[in-house]
């Protein structure tokens, strides 16, 4: 009876025994997967999404240039695009709230609304979801839980307007314009008083085409103003751009003799210019809507999201600059004397005009 009672301690205390190694073992599994999900859940911590304006995400200008800057973020820090950051696109105004809504339910921490043509239906998303970042470019979010995000783009337009018209034959350049409003008035009144501070007396059409996204609009404003004796266009219109280009293209090809040229902007868009063995694009305004984004992403992951906040870019912030991508058309001394009159700007020699009102005041003071 006793071998009996000794044999069955002993199976019962090899019993515990294996049935704790197990655990531990089972524990041990469980760390390590714990310490993987960690890992996983610490990648996915966060997770960012923009909102397009109607321009589109490929409209090879300004909502590409913040997805550029998106993407950069993403694949800096390991994330998967579709899962810790994406972007809705958006076809018609209509679209903004339901994009901006979808992206608030898909539980993404930072939202951006790019262009100022988001302004009152992000407010309104913002101002629902508290809890929620939000970032507008272009224009001021006034929420506790959003950030804006804008650029003196009046001080790059000023510097392509030197550039141009140093470049014209014709002493004709033109301006394609988006919608006209503050912000793109913005960009005309700079190229205006750059062009008027190297010549007062270069004549600049104007012509807007009310929208970013209407590339056949471009073409036929680009034909009058080539028509017209024009020979340098400068454009600030998104995809509606894109016809400027090409009619510019359409022109060289037909007669290569022709000098003829775009400015780009937002990004610097020298391939657009491509045409054969010709480049139409002399210069572009760049505006680093990259760089923003990647910055803002950058401080809201690390818990420093400046809620509240109106961010500005400009050339001393290396928000804004001038393309020299075109070494053809865009000369030594081209660059020497549009780095000079950027010099004047950063010294405040220069005060570069943001309205028509302030263009007007400005040109006066040049005659």
């Amino acid at each position: 009876m006793k071998k009996l009672s000794f044999l069955l301690v002993l199976i019962l205390g090899l019993g515990l025994f294996l049935a704790a190694c197990g655990t531990a073992d089972e524990e041990g599994g469980k760390d390590e997967n714990a310490g993987d999900d960690a890992k996983n859940e610490e990648k996915t911590d966060f997770s960012v999404g923009m909102v397009t304006d109607i321009g589109g995400v490929d409209d090879k200008s300004f909502n590409q240039s913040a997805w550029e800057g998106l993407t950069a973020f993403g694949e800096l820090n390991g994330f998967t695009e579709g899962e810790e950051f994406a972007y809705e696109q958006s076809n018609a105004r209509e679209d903004y709230i339901p994009n901006l809504q979808r992206m608030v339910r898909d539980g993404y921490d930072l939202i951006y609304g790019i262009g100022f043509e988001l302004k009152e239906d992000i407010t309104t998303v913002a101002k629902q979801n508290p809890d929620t970042h939000f970032a507008l470019v272009d224009d001021i979010l006034d929420t506790e839980n959003g950030v804006s995000i804008t650029f003196k783009e009046h001080q790059g337009s000023f510097l392509v307007g030197v550039a141009a018209a140093l470049k014209t034959k014709t002493n004709k350049l033109g301006f394609v314009g988006g919608v006209d409003s503050p912000l793109i008035n913005k960009f005309e009144a700079g190229f205006i008083a750059g062009a008027k501070s190297v010549n007062p007396d270069i004549e600049v059409e104007v012509q807007y085409a009310e929208s970013f996204a209407d590339a056949a609009k471009g073409k036929i404003i680009a034909t009058s103003m080539y028509d017209s004796g024009v020979d340098v266009i400068y454009h600030a219109s998104g995809a509606t751009g894109n016809g400027v280009f090409n009619q510019a293209k359409d022109l060289k090809q037909n007669d290569p003799e022709r000098e003829i040229w775009v400015i780009g902007v937002d990004r610097d868009q020298h391939e657009e210019g491509q045409t054969g063995d010709y480049n139409v694009t002399l210069t572009s305004m760049v505006k680093r809507v990259d760089v923003a984004v990647e910055k803002v992403a950058t401080m809201s992951m690390n818990g420093e999201f400046p809620g509240g906040e109106q961010l500005e870019f400009g050339i001393e912030e290396d928000g804004i600059a001038f393309a020299t991508t075109n070494t053809e058309a865009m000369t030594e001394d081209i660059i020497s004397t549009v780095n000079e009159w950027q010099d004047k700007i950063l010294n405040g020699d220069v005060n570069v005009p943001q309205t028509r009102e302030e263009l007007d005041a400005f040109v006066k003071e040049l005659q």
